[in-house]
């Protein structure tokens, strides 16, 4: 299978994630923006591996239930998720807001596991996103473990997007904020990337790999409990790293 070949089977499954109906073939290829010859060999062997079925004649296709039984079985073999989720269901149910589990990508933050606040108004981000480094909080608590000049050589790979008044778009600032951040005991966004949507963070190492969780939710409701979520969201990290 080619990188594009494997590139189109993804982009398939995330079409389907986000119509969430079946899809003529027509219409899939449309979505994709492949031809349709090109779309139809796709569904032919998906179908014939049982990850796609037909819902009728000129229906459409739509996923069936392997899919999700398999990604349940790899979700559940996660030797690092495994070994961290209790203690992201923890924080999630102390806090009642989103819990993030992230980790560097090169020059991003990947979101590992997110465990979403059961309030109706909420940060709802999805395992699986990037994220800038410069305007995000578990970006700023995993370049706190960098040295300077690593952490200056991984921010120069990519432009510090300014995506409102409160982002910070140089090296000075985000270094002036890391250091005050190491003093408070806590890392945050407070709306740099998204408006109204703050998120505090802590690093946690664990078998020598560095990754970090963060509390995010809206501002009105994060800012004023920062203190005191951070302390919870400490205290979880360094029971984390204890049990080794």
């Amino acid at each position: 299978m080619s990188v594009k070949t494997a590139l189109r089977v993804i982009e398939i499954i995330e079409t389907y994630a986000r119509e969430r109906r079946p899809l003529p073939l027509s219409e899939l290829a449309r979505l994709l923006g492949v031809p349709v010859s090109s779309c139809l060999a796709l569904i032919r062997t998906l179908s014939q591996l049982g990850y796609l079925y037909e819902t009728g004649r000129r229906q459409g296709y739509y996923p069936t239930g392997r899919l999700l039984a398999m990604a349940q079985r790899i979700a559940r073999a996660d030797p690092v998720l495994d070994r961290v989720y209790p203690s992201l269901l923890e924080l999630r149910d102390a806090t009642q807001e989103t819990i993030v589990f992230g980790k560097l990508s090169e020059a991003r933050v990947v979101y590992l596991d997110v465990l979403d606040s059961p309030h109706t108004i909420r940060y709802a981000p999805v395992a699986g996103e990037f994220r800038e480094l410069h305007a995000n909080s578990l970006g700023k608590a995993l370049m706190s473990m960098l040295e300077p000049d690593a952490r200056h050589a991984l921010l120069g790979r990519s432009p510090l997007t300014r995506h409102n008044e409160r982002t910070l778009t140089t090296v000075q600032a985000l270094e002036a904020d890391l250091e005050l951040s190491r003093q408070r005991g806590w890392f945050m966004n407070l709306g740099e990337s998204i408006p109204d949507v703050c998120a505090i963070s802590w690093p946690v190492t664990l078998s020598g790999e560095i990754y970090a969780i963060s509390v995010g939710g809206p501002i009105y409701r994060i800012e004023p409990q920062q203190q005191e979520y951070a302390r919870i969201l400490r205290a979880a990290c360094t029971a984390l790293e204890q049990r080794g």
